[in-house]
Protein backbone atom coordinates (compact mmCIF):
# COMPACT_ATOMS: atom_id res chain seq x y z
CA UNK A 1 0.00 0.00 0.00
CA UNK A 2 1.27 3.45 -0.89
CA UNK A 3 0.11 6.51 1.05
CA UNK A 4 0.93 10.11 0.21
CA UNK A 5 0.41 13.08 2.49
CA UNK A 6 0.03 16.21 0.37
CA UNK A 7 0.82 19.59 1.90
CA UNK A 8 3.40 22.34 2.25
CA UNK A 9 4.51 21.27 5.73
CA UNK A 10 1.99 23.16 7.84
CA UNK A 11 1.07 21.98 11.37
CA UNK A 12 -2.12 20.28 10.07
CA UNK A 13 -0.06 18.44 7.45
CA UNK A 14 2.32 17.21 10.14
CA UNK A 15 -0.60 16.17 12.35
CA UNK A 16 -2.07 14.21 9.42
CA UNK A 17 1.27 12.47 8.84
CA UNK A 18 1.45 11.48 12.52
CA UNK A 19 -2.12 10.12 12.49
CA UNK A 20 -1.48 8.08 9.34
CA UNK A 21 1.68 6.57 10.86
CA UNK A 22 -0.22 5.73 14.08
CA UNK A 23 -3.01 4.07 12.09
CA UNK A 24 -0.53 2.02 10.07
CA UNK A 25 1.21 0.91 13.25
CA UNK A 26 -2.10 -0.05 14.90
CA UNK A 27 -3.40 -1.90 11.85
CA UNK A 28 -0.21 -3.88 11.30
CA UNK A 29 -0.34 -3.46 7.52
CA UNK A 30 2.66 -2.90 5.31
CA UNK A 31 2.61 0.56 3.75
CA UNK A 32 4.97 3.24 2.53
CA UNK A 33 4.26 6.83 3.49
CA UNK A 34 5.52 9.72 1.41
CA UNK A 35 5.18 13.41 2.17
CA UNK A 36 4.61 15.49 -0.98
CA UNK A 37 5.34 19.21 -0.58
CA UNK A 38 5.83 20.19 -4.24
CA UNK A 39 2.77 22.27 -5.17
CA UNK A 40 2.93 21.16 -8.83
CA UNK A 41 2.78 17.50 -7.78
CA UNK A 42 -0.05 18.27 -5.34
CA UNK A 43 -1.97 20.03 -8.13
CA UNK A 44 -1.70 16.89 -10.29
CA UNK A 45 -4.03 15.15 -7.82
CA UNK A 46 -6.67 17.87 -8.32
CA UNK A 47 -6.64 18.69 -4.63
CA UNK A 48 -8.09 22.08 -3.71
CA UNK A 49 -6.94 22.15 -0.10
CA UNK A 50 -4.30 20.61 2.10
CA UNK A 51 -3.59 18.50 3.99
CA UNK A 52 -4.67 15.69 1.69
CA UNK A 53 -4.32 11.93 1.97
CA UNK A 54 -3.89 9.73 -1.10
CA UNK A 55 -4.10 5.95 -0.72
CA UNK A 56 -2.95 3.86 -3.68
CA UNK A 57 -3.52 6.78 -6.06
CA UNK A 58 -7.01 7.70 -4.80
CA UNK A 59 -7.62 10.94 -2.90
CA UNK A 60 -9.35 9.99 0.34
CA UNK A 61 -9.40 13.33 2.14
CA UNK A 62 -8.41 16.95 1.57
CA UNK A 63 -8.66 20.29 3.32
CA UNK A 64 -8.84 18.86 6.84
CA UNK A 65 -7.09 16.58 9.29
CA UNK A 66 -8.83 13.20 8.98
CA UNK A 67 -9.96 11.20 11.99
CA UNK A 68 -7.91 8.12 12.84
CA UNK A 69 -11.02 5.91 12.47
CA UNK A 70 -11.41 7.12 8.88
CA UNK A 71 -7.75 6.38 8.16
CA UNK A 72 -8.15 2.87 9.54
CA UNK A 73 -11.13 2.33 7.20
CA UNK A 74 -9.02 3.44 4.23
CA UNK A 75 -6.39 0.92 5.29
CA UNK A 76 -9.00 -1.83 5.32
CA UNK A 77 -9.11 -2.23 9.11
Amino acid sequence: MEIKILGPGCPKCNQTMDLVKEAISESGISATVEKVTDMLKIAQFGVLGTPAVVVDGMVKSFGKVPKKNDILKWLGK
